[in-house]
C-alpha cells in the first residue's frame, strides 16, 4: 500500500497493521498472513477506507464466520468491519455493520423486542445478515428487516434500501458474491409484545413445551435455541472445536418435483426400502436435508477419525471442523470427498454456503 494511501486512511482514525494473521478473525481459525489489516470502528472510517483505497485490490472482512480463506493469499490488503453501534427506537433496532449478530439478538430481547430470538447463538455480524440471508429454526432475515444502508462503490452513493430491492432467496440476496455494495447499517422492526416469532420447527416446538404456530417468552425462545445450539457444536466457544466452523457447510439442496423421484430411489436402494427421505416444501421444488444425506452416505460425526485436523463435527454431520494444526487445503479436500460422495450415492450435488476466497472446490 502506497504510504499516501495509508497516511488517508489513517486520518480517518482507522488502525492500519502490517503483517497481521487472519486465522484468529475467522471461526475456522483458519486463514493466511494479510499484508495489511485495516480496522474500521464505524461507518464513516469504512466508507473512507474504501474511498481510499479506490484502484487497490482488498478483501471484505467482518465476522470471519461464513468465509473459507485460501492459506497463502500474497500481498492481500484486508478491510476489517468492526463498527459496533446500536439504536433501539420503539420497535425499530438498528445496528452498524460490525455489531456482533448474537449480542444485537441479547440486546433486542432485553429492550423487550421479539422476533430475532430464533437466531440466537449464530455467529458473525448483524452486516453479513442480509448478504446471506440469515435463517434458523424457521425465522430467516428478511421476514424481519426494515431497511439496509449500503455503499454502492462504483458510484460512490450510500443510501437505504427496502427489502424488495435486496433480491432476498434461500441463503442468498444480490449483495452476496459480490463486494460492489457494501453493507453499512442494518434495521429492524420488531414486535414489542415481548413474545417470540411462532414456533415453526417441531424440535424447537418440543424443547419449549409448545405446539407449533405458538408464539412464547422470546427470552425462553433464546435459550432452548442456544441449548439446541450447544448440542450441534454450533455456538462459538473456543474450548469446543466442533464449534471451529463455518455452521453448515452446505446448504440444504432444493431439486425440482420431477427429480425427487429418482432421488428416494437411490435412497431406498442404498438404505433399504422402508428409508424414509426428509424432504420439505420449497418455492422451486422440494427441498431435502443436507445433514440427512452426508450421514448417510457414510461421512459419519467425527469422520474421518481423530488423526486428521479437520473432521465432520462430532456433533452435527453438516458442520466440517477445524481441530488445530490443519489448513484450508486439508478443509477443502474433506468438504470435496462428502460432496462427491453424496453425488454419487444420491444423485444430489451439495453447494457450499460459506464464501471462499482464492480456493475453491
Amino acid at each position: 500500500m502506497a504510504s499516501t494511501t495509508r497516511a488517508k486512511i489513517e486520518d480517518l482514525g482507522a488502525v492500519v497493521s502490517d503483517d497481521a494473521p487472519l486465522a484468529p478473525l475467522t471461526t475456522l481459525r483458519l486463514g493466511p498472513v494479510a499484508a495489511t489489516l485495516i480496522r474500521c470502528e464505524s461507518p464513516s472510517q469504512v466508507t473512507g477506507a474504501l474511498a481510499a483505497l479506490e484502484g487497490h485490490p482488498f478483501l471484505l472482512l467482518a465476522g470471519g464466520s461464513n468465509m473459507v480463506l485460501a492459506d497463502d493469499l500474497p500481498d492481500l490488503t484486508v478491510v476489517h468491519i468492526a463498527s459496533a453501534g446500536v439504536t433501539v427506537d420503539g420497535p425499530l433496532l438498528r445496528a452498524d455493520a460490525g455489531t456482533n449478530w448474537d449480542e444485537l439478538v441479547a440486546v433486542s430481547l432485553q429492550a423487550g423486542l421479539g422476533g430475532l430470538e430464533c437466531l440466537s447463538g449464530i455467529p458473525g455480524t448483524a452486516g453479513a445478515t442480509p448478504v446471506q440471508n440469515v435463517g434458523a429454526y424457521g425465522v430467516e432475515v428478511a421476514s424481519l428487516l426494515r431497511r439496509v444502508r449500503v455503499l454502492d462503490r462504483a458510484s460512490g452513493q450510500v443510501r437505504w434500501y427496502e427489502p424488495a430491492e435486496l433480491g432476498f432467496g434461500y441463503r442468498t440476496s444480490i449483495l452476496k458474491g459480490s463486494d460492489a455494495r457494501v453493507v453499512l447499517e442494518v434495521e429492524f422492526g420488531l414486535s414489542t409484545d415481548g413474545l417470540s416469532s411462532p414456533i415453526r420447527y417441531p424440535e424447537l416446538a418440543k424443547e419449549l413445551g409448545v405446539a407449533q404456530g405458538e408464539r412464547t417468552e422470546a427470552l425462553a425462545v433464546r435459550e432452548a435455541v442456544l441449548a439446541l445450539r450447544r448440542r450441534k457444536g454450533m455456538v462459538l466457544d473456543a474450548d469446543d472445536h466442533d464449534s471451529w466452523s463455518v455452521g453448515s457447510f452446505f446448504t440444504n439442496p432444493v431439486v425440482a418435483e420431477d427429480d425427487l423421484g429418482g432421488v428416494q430411489g437411490r435412497v431406498r436402494d442404498h438404505l433399504g426400502p422402508d428409508a424414509a427421505l426428509p424432504q420439505y416444501p420449497a418455492p422451486d421444488g422440494v427441498k431435502l436435508s443436507a445433514g440427512w444425506l452426508v450421514e448417510r452416505a457414510g461421512f459419519v460425526k467425527g469422520y474421518p477419525g481423530e488423526r486428521s485436523a479437520v473432521r465432520v463435527s462430532t456433533k452435527h454431520a453438516l458442520a466440517l471442523t477445524h481441530r488445530g494444526g490443519g489448513s484450508t487445503a486439508e478443509l477443502l479436500a474433506l468438504a470435496r470427498t462428502v460432496r462427491d460422495g453424496v453425488l454419487q450415492t444420491f444423485g444430489v450435488r451439495l453447494v457450499p454456503e460459506p464464501v471462499l476466497v482464492g480456493c475453491s472446490l
